[in-house]
Parts: C-alpha cells; structure tokens; sequence
C-alpha cells in the first residue's frame, strides 16, 4: 500500500511537512509514504493549457496522485483558507472530472498552524473541495494549532495527545485504503 503525501506549504521548515513526517512513523512496515515535493513546479490551471501531452509538472502530479491507495494532505492557513498552490494543484488533478486520479480515492486532510486553531478553516475548505472533485474524504481530523510550540528542533512532533490523534487519523485513513482494495479486488 502508498501513500501520496502532500504539504500545502512550499517552505523548506514546514510545520505541515512536519506533520506529514510525524505520520509517516507511525505507519506499518508494509506502508510505503511518498512525500510529494512538486507543488511549487507546477504552473497556474488554465483550460486552454489542459492538453494532451500535460505539461511535464502536470504529468508527474497526476501520476503520482493515480499511484497512491491513498493520500494524506497537510494544509496551513492562509487567509482562512486553503493556500493557492495546494488548490491549483487540486484543480489539474481534478481533469477530466469523472475519471480523475482522486475519483473514489481515500483522502484525509490534516494542518497545522502557529495560530491557535490549528488551520481548521482550511481543513475544512479543502475537504469541501476534495468532496467536489470526487474523492472519498475520511471522517478524520487533526489541527496542530501552536506548531511551532509543538515540535522540536530535530521536526519531531512532541505533544503525545496530537501523536495520538495522527496516529488515529493514520488508521482511519489506512481502514479506507483497505475497504477500498477489498472492494476493487
């Protein structure tokens, strides 16, 4: 089983890469995460740009979405929403509608933030979208709000009940891929 793993954050410190690492230890052996690091590359959605051959960024984004039983999105907060690169990203996945890499495929949505609440409005705003393009979004949550209270210099997360909730989330996300194997074996 893989897991696509996508930080919303392009800094190279990401409290949202963080995370996503954080939840890649708490993975069986037998599950491979795949941390995702061509946000930045790829360019702004236009129609008349969505062709046969994709751009190269294109390319590799879809095929790295449609490779995964599953994908584990960490998002910060930007402006109470979700950060335009993330949802650019999204909408060339998003091509053609009915048949896109995402379509019926187990998503959770994770964030964090050094704000209070822990990116929850773009949590939400992202499982909104996520829904629309037709993913299965997982009914699972975590929001690390005082990230930068949170982790330690070597970008470990340290708080023992937020390793506790991602590890729950982890496996919720984990059922999904399962049931979803089962279903199309």
């Amino acid at each position: 089983m893989k897991i696509l793993a996508v930080s919303g954050s392009l800094r190279r410190d990401s409290y949202n890469t963080k995370l996503l690492r954080a939840a890649e230890e708490l993975l069986p052996m037998d599950v491979e995460l795949e941390l995702y690091d061509g946000l930045k590359a790829v360019p702004p959605y236009d129609a008349e740009d969505d062709v046969e051959p994709a751009p190269a960024a294109v390319a590799a984004l879809r095929q790295a979405f449609a490779d995964a039983d599953g994908i584990l999105i960490a998002t910060p907060e930007y402006n109470s929403s979700v950060p335009g690169g993330l949802k650019n990203a999204l909408d060339w996945v998003s091509r053609p509608l009915m048949k896109n890499a995402l379509r019926n495929k187990p998503v959770v949505v994770v964030g964090a933030s050094t704000g209070a609440v822990g990116a929850v409005w773009a949590q939400g705003e992202l499982r909104k979208v996520l829904s629309a393009i037709g993913a299965r979004v997982v009914d699972a949550e975590v929001a690390v709000g005082h990230a930068h209270t949170r982790f330690d210099e070597d970008g470990r997360l340290t708080d023992d009940a937020m390793r506790e909730q991602l590890g729950e989330t982890v496996d919720a996300l984990l059922l999904a891929m399962h049931t979803r194997a089962l279903v199309l074996a």
